[in-house]
């Protein structure tokens, strides 16, 4: 699986079975912006042929098994990226502490 598109498809998925444009519009919520059919389906397709997901006649999703391990492993995965870049803000944020000595010496 790659990117974060896919990561959270699966993950809205992985709440219940869905349709395409559900997703799209769950996708709206979360990020401001609805992805376009183009961007939607294609990753749906890539899901379903690793088979993460499957679809039945009325084109509703819902996650395999083999899907749900590897959200598991997505989350662990993004939680430790965004953990990361956490830690990096944090030690590039000026200490306020600091910033307050560094106006006395002036």
């Amino acid at each position: 699986m790659r990117g974060f598109l896919s990561f959270l498809v699966l993950w809205i998925i992985s709440k219940g079975d869905v349709r395409g444009c559900e997703i799209s519009r769950e996708l709206e919520k979360r990020r401001g912006s609805r992805p376009s059919p183009g961007t939607i389906y294609p990753v749906l397709k890539e899901l379903k042929e690793k088979e993460l997901i499957r679809s039945d006649e009325h084109k509703i999703y819902t996650l395999t098994e083999k899907g749900e391990k590897e959200l598991v492993s997505a989350l662990r995965y993004f939680s430790q990226i965004f953990f990361d870049v956490e830690e990096m803000f944090k030690c590039c944020t000026p200490n306020q502490e600091s910033g307050k000595d560094q106006n006395k010496e002036e």
